[in-house]
């Protein structure tokens, strides 16, 4: 692959990163006066005290808010329309993601629908969306990220489910970067192991895809080498002792790094592979589906840019001189299938989430008409007949 020297950097965002970064969030000028909070359904927020924490910094802040608590792991375009009703009503001058990157997600759609009319996939490109622009400010978002797998922190996407029309679309502009984040690996030390592990491979494959995507470039492969490196060194200490803050707070770095490459690169058709599973089949964990995904997907693309594979091998701690030619770029695929492996996750099943053999093509067509732009990040440019044949190899 030819080397890519032109780049657009634009990373607004103001990043608070370390143990202990939430304390830090008081000496900080928030950006209103009224926030919306936005949480998960799953009341882990509530349940670990970091709703209270947050509620405290902002009470010392002088700063009023509401609490918007019905956000679905897999979030969908309802809860974004209900959010957007309540911080109208309240009149909430800035939105607060706190958790994992639905939670994020879901405040970012909100401070774009706040003060823009109709339904939120009037804006959405691809798919049924009717790729309207953005006409009326969005409002500015804050993320306290309590996982580590979306990178959502340090870049402008937000990806929401049509549930209507199983649609799972990733969306954003220069305007969705958060203005603040928050990284304090003491929040993911509660993660649980199988969690640890789906997340760390989201932000593994963020960066991966993002170094083998045909708009890569010098300054997105240095945050995609570092982030692999690190994940692969330390995501399986997490999983077996997630109480390690050493390991998380790599873990962490690694989640944010490969923000960074989501907003200076792109995500390729992975992405739009596992969005239709995840669609059609919510309790599907999105890092899971991307685990499922990855070895027919890389084993393909590793002889179509195959010097970019012997750098992400070579990184994972491989010895890829000693290989002989034609395995240098497969080897980057059996560490992979190692690192899922060592962190429990190496025989997920689409089976197991109902998805049936027979949908694959469905599944292929839904992935191309609602996330086409990522197809066309690919370094080889996919047949429908080679897509369908991924799935097929896939499916277990």
């Amino acid at each position: 692959m030819k080397e890519n020297l032109n780049f657009i950097y634009h990373i607004p965002t103001r990043i608070l990163f370390g143990p202990g970064s939430l304390e830090k969030l008081r000496y900080e000028k928030l950006p209103g006066k009224k926030a919306l909070i936005v949480i998960s359904s799953g009341g882990s927020m509530k349940k670990l005290g970091y709703l209270d924490k947050l509620i405290d910094i902002l009470k010392n802040l002088k700063i009023e808010y509401v609490v918007f608590d019905k956000i679905l792991p897999n979030p969908i375009k309802k809860h974004v329309m209900e959010g957007t009703q309540i911080a109208r009503e309240e009149d909430c001058d800035f939105v607060i993601g706190l958790g994992g990157g639905s939670s994020i997600d879901s405040a970012k759609s909100i401070a774009i629908m706040v003060k823009n009319d109709g339904d939120y996939w009037d804006y959405i490109v691809g798919g049924t969306g009717k790729g309207k622009p953005i006409k009326n400010p969005v409002l500015p978002i804050v993320a306290i990220t309590t996982t580590a797998g979306t990178g959502t922190e340090a870049d402008p996407w937000t990806v929401i489910t049509n549930e209507e029309t199983n649609e799972k679309i990733g969306f954003g502009n220069q305007y969705t970067f958060p203005t603040l984040s928050v990284v304090d690996p003491e929040l993911m030390l509660s993660v649980p192991p199988h969690l640890t592990a789906y997340q760390g491979f989201d932000a593994f494959f963020h960066s991966v895809e993002g170094f083998i995507a045909n708009i890569a470039n010098p300054i997105s492969d240095l945050y995609a080498l570092k982030s692999v490196e690190l994940i692969a060194k330390y995501l399986p200490i997490c999983v077996k002792d997630g109480k390690n803050l050493s390991a998380r707070t790599y873990v962490a770095l690694a989640n944010t790094l490969a923000g960074f490459v989501e907003s200076t690169s792109s995500c390729t058709s992975e992405h739009s592979l596992e969005h239709a599973l995840s669609a059609y089949y919510p309790e599907l964990p999105h890092g899971a589906g991307l685990i499922m995904v990855s070895e027919a997907y890389h084993t393909f693309f590793a002889s179509k840019v195959p010097e970019r594979y012997i750098q992400l091998a070579r990184v994972m701690g491989v010895d890829v001189d000693s290989l002989p030619p034609h395995e240098k770029p497969f080897a980057f695929v059996k560490a992979m299938k190692k690192l899922q492996e060592d962190c429990g996750v190496g025989n997920l099943r689409m089976s197991e989430y109902g998805i049936k053999e027979d949908e694959i093509e469905k599944l292929a067509d839904n992935a191309i008409k609602t996330m086409g732009g990522l197809f066309e990040r690919d370094p080889y440019k996919l047949s429908f007949k080679e897509t369908v044949e991924i799935l097929k190899r896939a499916y277990k």
